[in-house]
C-alpha cells in the first residue's frame, strides 16, 4: 500500500476514516471516470445534490486510491466550508480597536461592488491563527465562508486556499502550497510571451520514473504535453502543465476544450511537476465528462486562445535548481522571508471529526480569477512593471 510523503495515512486509509461522514455532508456518490478517457490517468469525483457552491467534486492521483480519495476529500471541505463550525462575534471596527483586539478586514478579498464598511458598523469576525506570529487574529466569517447562496456576499467566494487533510498540520500545509500555485499562477500570466515560453522545460529534466511513465501514457494517447517552470520568487518549485489533442492542435480549428492546464507545487519539483499532469489530465476528464455544473455549452464552442496555442509549441529548456523545504513551518518561514507579514490560517472543521478542514487566508498573494473588486495585488503590479 503506497503512501504519500505529505500524509498521515495512506490514501486508502483515509478514504475509510472518513466514508462514514459522506452522508452527513450530503455527499451520495463516488465515481470513477478515469476510463472515459484513453489517457488512462486517474481521475474519480463525488457528488452532492444539495452542495451550497458546486455539486461535482472531482480528484486525481497516480493511483485509485489515491484519485478516490481526492475527490471525496475535496467533496468534504467544500460541504464543511459552506457551513463552517466556527464560534464567532459581531463587533465594529471602533469596538474592536478600543478593546485591543488584533483584526484584519482582507480588503483583497472583497467582492466586485463592496467595501468593507464603516467604522461603526457591526459585522461578523471569527478567529484565524496568524501562522507568523502564533497570535490569534479576528478576520471576517464571510470571506472564509463557501456559501454561495449567501445573497449579495461582502467578500469573493473561492476554495483557493481550503484544504483538508488528516491533521491540521496537514491541511496547513497544503493549504499554502496552494496559496503559492496561485499566487505564481497569476504572476506567470502576466508575463510577457516571451518569458513565457522560455520557462518551458522538458519531462526528462526532471529524471523521474513516474513523469517518464505519465508521459508516455500521455503521448501513447495521442495527445501532447507541455511543461513550463512558473516558479515565483517564492523559491517552491511550482510547474504548470498543458495537455492538448495532437491532431487538434496540428490540423484544423482546435477547441478550448481540446487543450487543458494543471499546475502544481511542492519542495519536490517531480512531486509538483506530478501534481500539475494529474490535474490537467483531471481538467481534461472533467470537460470529457460534462458533469461539473460550473462548466457551460458554450464553453465547448469556444475556439482555442492564440496564446495557449503558442504555449503548446514552446521549445523545451533546462531545469534550474530549487529550493526544497519540508512541511507548514519552513513554507511560512519562507514566505515571510519574502515579506509576508500576513499569513493567516482558519480551523473550519470540527475537531471531532477524523479529518481537518482549514482556510488559509495570504491576503499578500496573488488570486485566481474571480468575482473579486480588485483583480491584481502588489505583486502581479510589480511583475509588470519590472519586464
Amino acid at each position: 500500500m503506497r503512501k504519500s510523503v505529505d500524509r498521515a495515512y495512506p490514501s486508502a486509509e483515509t478514504f475509510h476514516r472518513v466514508s462514514s461522514h459522506f452522508a452527513d455532508y450530503g455527499i451520495t456518490r463516488i465515481a470513477r471516470q478515469t476510463g472515459l478517457d484513453r489517457l488512462g490517468i486517474p481521475v474519480w469525483c463525488a457528488y452532492t445534490p444539495n452542495a451550497k457552491s458546486i455539486v461535482v467534486a472531482n480528484g486525481k492521483g497516480l493511483t485509485d486510491d489515491d484519485a478516490r480519495t481526492s475527490a471525496a476529500m475535496e467533496a468534504l471541505e467544500r460541504a464543511v466550508a459552506c457551513d463552517p463550525q466556527l464560534s464567532s462575534i459581531t463587533m465594529s471596527q471602533l469596538e474592536l480597536t478600543r478593546r485591543g483586539r488584533p483584526y484584519d478586514l482582507l480588503p483583497e478579498l472583497l467582492a466586485a461592488g463592496r467595501d468593507v464598511g464603516g467604522t461603526d458598523e457591526n459585522l461578523e469576525f471569527v478567529e484565524a491563527r496568524d501562522l507568523i506570529s502564533r497570535d490569534a487574529v479576528l478576520v471576517p466569517r464571510d470571506a472564509v465562508s463557501l456559501d454561495r447562496t449567501t445573497p449579495n456576499p461582502r467578500y469573493w467566494k473561492s476554495s483557493d486556499g481550503l484544504a483538508s487533510g488528516n491533521t491540521e498540520e496537514e491541511a496547513i500545509f497544503h493549504g499554502l502550497l496552494e496559496r503559492i500555485e496561485r499566487d505564481a499562477t497569476a504572476l506567470w500570466h502576466v508575463k510577457s510571451p516571451a518569458a513565457q515560453d522560455a520557462s518551458a522545460i522538458s519531462p526528462d529534466e526532471f529524471e523521474s520514473k513516474i513523469i517518464d511513465e505519465l508521459v508516455g501514457q500521455i503521448r501513447d494517447g495521442g495527445v501532447s504535453l507541455r511543461l513550463f517552470d512558473i516558479t515565483s520568487d517564492i523559491g517552491i518549485p511550482t510547474i504548470a502543465a498543458y495537455i492538448g489533442e495532437t491532431h487538434a492542435l496540428t490540423t484544423g480549428s482546435p477547441r478550448y476544450v481540446d487543450v487543458t492546464f494543471g499546475c502544481g507545487t511542492h519542495p519536490n519539483v517531480s512531486n509538483a511537476a506530478v501534481r500539475a499532469i494529474t490535474e490537467a489530465a483531471q481538467s481534461r476528464l472533467t470537460y470529457i465528462s460534462g458533469a461539473r455544473d460550473d462548466v457551460y455549452p458554450e464553453t465547448y464552442l469556444r475556439p482555442l486562445p492564440d496564446a495557449i496555442r503558442r504555449l503548446m509549441m514552446a521549445r523545451p529548456g533546462t531545469l534550474s535548481p530549487r529550493r526544497t523545504v519540508i512541511g507548514p513551518k519552513s513554507v511560512v518561514d519562507l514566505l515571510a522571508q519574502c515579506g509576508l507579514s500576513r499569513l493567516y490560517s482558519v480551523r473550519l472543521s470540527d475537531p471531532e471529526l477524523p479529518f481537518v478542514v482549514t482556510k488559509i487566508l495570504a491576503p499578500e498573494l496573488e488570486n485566481p480569477p474571480g468575482g473579486r473588486k480588485f483583480r491584481y495585488g502588489a505583486r502581479a503590479v510589480a511583475a509588470v512593471l519590472s519586464q
